[in-house]
């Protein structure tokens, strides 16, 4: 069972761990630093957190040693003269989603960014390249920005079976494929719906919130969309839409797949697009047992008036029984079955970005 907890804030980096009477704040580090994404690659017990310093713009950091000591490394930037279009410059505004390349691949790791690029790196994160089969995928000029200024990379699903086959969610323009480690892409947005363009079943322009793989069986993947939730059993081929058409469990923007059942999952049940709190201002999580044929709400131990707490798409996560997620207003709960019943880690965090599970 995994002891600590990673948690990126909007002031830093939270390290929780687990001692005999629950989930205790240990240390902060990087303190008043937005902190986007903090990140564990259990490979080799390297942990990574990424820094939004704003004006400054983006940090890299990694320790080796469990967040002893850190190391900045040079972030992935955009080759000179890259643009994003004709006349605007290609700059790294954020570092929104990190993942190792597997264990046949030692020394890959991959990050995805604001504007829209994937970066790779042979060399344990000394250096990052952008691939640039993606950047220059001709349905880029399609792309346009979700909760970002422009096209944002936030997931990032590496094949445990075939390590060079990688999918990856990005707003807006949905989910793509590569099956030889991002020299060839392919498409994989049959079966999603965008409501929000003149055709909501246009091949690009989709808007996953948040794209996984569910671990015991991989060619089950699962996504929280901007319109639903939706879920693919042939590695993405197609998908099928599973939102709750009388409850809660449609629009939000995280999703949790359990380790060992590919039909149970979480998600973070919001009002809409335009309206970003908790349903009824009840803070609920939503599970499924059936592969998203029926979802229950758990509430017991979350705040049920006024709350207008979202959980963002980083910040819910599963491992075994236990489920952790963070809010928008600072809230970080903990459940030890499964989500059904709940318990504060902190009530008084700043704004939580990620939330991950660390040995």
């Amino acid at each position: 069972m995994k002891s600590t907890l990673l948690i990126g804030t909007r002031k830093g980096l939270v390290v929780c761990k687990k001692k005999p009477s629950g989930w205790k704040i240990e240390k902060v580090h990087f303190d008043a630093i937005p902190v986007s994404i903090a990140y564990e690659d259990e490979r080799t017990g390297t942990w990574w957190a990424c820094l939004d310093h704003g004006h400054w713009g983006v940090k890299l950091h990694r320790s080796k040693d469990k967040g002893a000591t850190w190391e900045e490394l040079t972030a992935p930037a955009y080759p000179e003269g890259t643009e994003i279009k004709e006349g605007v410059a290609a700059v790294t505004r954020d570092l929104w989603a990190m993942q190792h390349g597997g264990h046949s691949n030692p020394n890959r790791l991959w990050i995805g960014t604001e504007p829209g690029g994937l970066f790779r790196s042979e060399d344990g994160g000394d250096n990052f390249k952008l691939v640039e089969p993606f950047w220059n995928h001709p349905s880029r000029t399609q792309w346009f920005g979700g909760g970002k200024d422009y096209p944002a990379i936030h997931s990032i699903v590496v094949d445990p079976r075939n390590e060079d086959r990688i999918l990856i969610g990005i707003s807006c323009a949905g989910v793509f494929e590569s099956l030889d480690a991002g020299e060839n892409w392919t498409v994989r947005n049959q079966g999603l719906r965008a409501d929000f363009l003149p055709d909501p079943h246009a091949e690009i322009g989709h808007d996953p919130h948040l794209l996984l793989a569910a671990p015991s069986n991989p060619d089950i993947l699962w996504q929280q969309n901007h319109c639903g939730i939706f879920r693919s059993v042939n590695g993405g081929a197609s998908w099928d839409e599973l939102s709750e058409k009388d409850g809660p469990a449609n629009f939000g923007f995280a999703i949790a797949v359990a380790n060992d059942n590919p039909d149970q999952a979480w998600v973070a049940p919001a009002v809409s697009d335009v309206h970003r709190v908790a349903v009824d201002k009840a803070l609920c999580i939503s599970r499924t047992d059936d592969g998203g044929k029926t979802w229950t709400a758990f509430r017991n131990g979350l705040p049920q008036e006024f709350s207008f707490d979202i959980v963002y798409r980083h910040a819910l996560v599963a491992s075994g029984d236990e489920v952790v997620f963070g809010t928008t207003t600072g809230n970080v709960f903990h459940s030890n079955d499964r989500g059904e019943h709940w318990t504060p880690i902190s009530n008084y965090l700043p704004m939580v970005y990620s939330v991950h599970f660390a040995e």
